[in-house]
């Protein structure tokens, strides 16, 4: 996007001699729209965690440990002390921790090797850092599609989604979205090495990393079609090289570590209960769900991704550029197509940003015609995100 700025008339001698001159910058400095939008994060995930505290310290609980050693938490903070190698066996089954990804424990480990901190402050601090991270890089999506009003709601819509107390929590989201978020604006921007680097980094964070490496794949596919393969630089080979490495390196290495190259990840996923089964055992067990009830969290699972689903439809309508889209499309797919931890799968939907531009772009447009009705809807929203994620923290006794 070619950036057009307005050009003043010169002006008079008089005026060039006696204007003072203003201090030269001395660096790069963040415009204030992207830190007004990371303000608003900051403050809706402060907030958040004021309201969690709140709930942990009614039920004598310490905020901290819930929020740094919390199930999978305790997984990534062992792998990151000792390494890989442990196996769990209780009455639930076998767990190897060889499904948990090696980005984040290995960032873990090395914060607590260059500072004083002990596991639990590191990994806090690692996923902390991604959250802000990860929240300017879907600001500045946002801003060259479709300028920083939109990008600042986008942003906030993000940090109060029901599950977004995962942000401030030792899980491994913040990290792939971060990666995600500018790994995508790279191919915007036709940074094709940055951008395979980035997805490469994204399948080293998460089993759903994959869906990066895909959208940079399909952007790339997509660029060399539109040029009938003249004139494609080496830059976009290499990034398409690099995009898939990460995610397909780990596989086929705990797949060697398990004795099976090709399927032993695959293996150790089942044993978690974790498989693609195109949707069956989340139908089953939605069809569970309406003959004898359950708990709060399962409807809420089920809404959200029945709202997920709608906005995907939206986001093609509008037709949002082909790496959004893509990558949304593959974690929309892994979400509702996998079976096991049905409780989990809004958070395998947190990186999935791009669903809510839609939402977004609403939002703004009824906050430039109805002020009011715009600062209700944020305000519900908020105290939803801000409530909910405390109960799921604190109260659910559930998986997140």
């Amino acid at each position: 996007m070619t950036d057009v700025r307005t050009i003043p008339a010169p002006a008079s001698r008089a005026t060039r001699s006696s204007a003072p001159v203003p201090p030269a910058r001395r660096g790069p400095r963040l415009p204030t729209t992207a830190a007004a939008a990371l303000t608003l994060f900051l403050v809706a995930r402060l907030c958040g965690g004021l309201v969690l505290a709140l709930f942990a310290r009614s039920a004598g609980k310490h905020p901290l440990l819930l929020l740094g050693r919390s199930w999978d938490s305790v997984w990534y903070l062992g792998i990151a002390a000792h390494g890989y190698g442990l196996v769990l066996r209780n009455h639930s089954g076998v767990h190897v921790d060889l499904a948990f990804f090696p980005l984040y424990p290995g960032l873990v480990r090395a914060v607590t090797a260059l500072t004083p901190l002990d596991g639990v402050a590191a990994a806090l601090l690692v996923s902390w850092t991604a959250a802000v991270v990860a929240a300017y890089g879907i600001y500045r999506i946002g801003v060259r599609l479709y300028g920083p009003s939109v990008a600042t709601a986008l942003v906030g819509l993000w940090g109060l989604l029901p599950h977004s107390v995962v942000l401030s929590m030792a899980y491994t989201e913040p990290l792939l979205t971060a990666c995600a978020a500018w790994s995508l604006y790279a191919v915007l921007t036709r940074r094709w090495v940055w951008a395979g680097t980035l997805a490469a980094l994204a399948g080293l964070s998460r089993p759903n990393g994959c869906s990066v490496a895909v959208a940079v794949l399909a952007s790339a596919a997509h660029a060399v079609w539109r040029a009938r393969g003249r004139g494609v630089t080496h830059r976009l080979w290499t990034g398409a090289a690099l995009a898939p490495l990460g995610w397909s390196g780990y596989v086929l290495w705990a797949g060697h570590r398990r004795g099976d190259t090709l399927g032993g990840y695959f293996a150790v996923q089942r044993l978690w209960g974790s498989r693609f089964d195109f949707g069956q055992g989340s139908l089953r067990f939605t069809g569970h769900m309406a003959l004898h009830g359950t708990r709060l969290l399962f409807p809420m699972a089920l809404v959200i991704l029945g709202v997920s689903s709608v906005l995907f439809a939206l986001l093609i309508a509008d037709r949002a550029p082909l790496p959004l889209v893509v990558y949304s499309g593959v974690l929309l797919v892994i979400a509702l197509g996998g079976s096991g931890f049905f409780e989990s799968k809004p958070r395998f939907l947190l990186p999935a940003f791009p669903l809510l531009i839609v939402v977004a772009r609403a939002l703004v447009r009824t906050a430039r015609a109805r002020p009011w009705h715009a600062t209700v809807v944020a305000s519900a929203l908020a105290g939803l995100s801000l409530v909910y994620g405390a109960y799921l923290v604190v109260l659910a006794r559930s998986p997140l």
